[in-house]
């Protein structure tokens, strides 16, 4: 049976490897080709906030409304 240090370390494993997987290709790959959609609500992230924030994933308001969230789970 696990316990909570393997448990939060399968957790951590899990998460980086995810994150790793998403992250964008600096080199070699146009970043403007990447999904114009966002994840969240699946609207077009519009392409100032691409050329900006080419790594982002989410349009403006989902990605405040991400933060919000965060602020309130603290």
């Amino acid at each position: 049976m696990a316990d909570n240090a393997d448990i939060a370390t399968d957790t951590m494993e899990r998460r980086m490897e995810a994150a790793l997987a998403s992250r964008p290709k600096w080199l070699g790959i146009d970043m403007a080709a990447s999904d114009p959609d966002c994840e969240d609500c699946g609207d077009e992230i519009p392409a100032a906030r691409r050329k900006a924030a080419p790594w982002a994933t989410t349009c403006i308001e989902c990605q405040g409304i991400r933060e919000q969230r965060r602020r309130h789970v603290r």
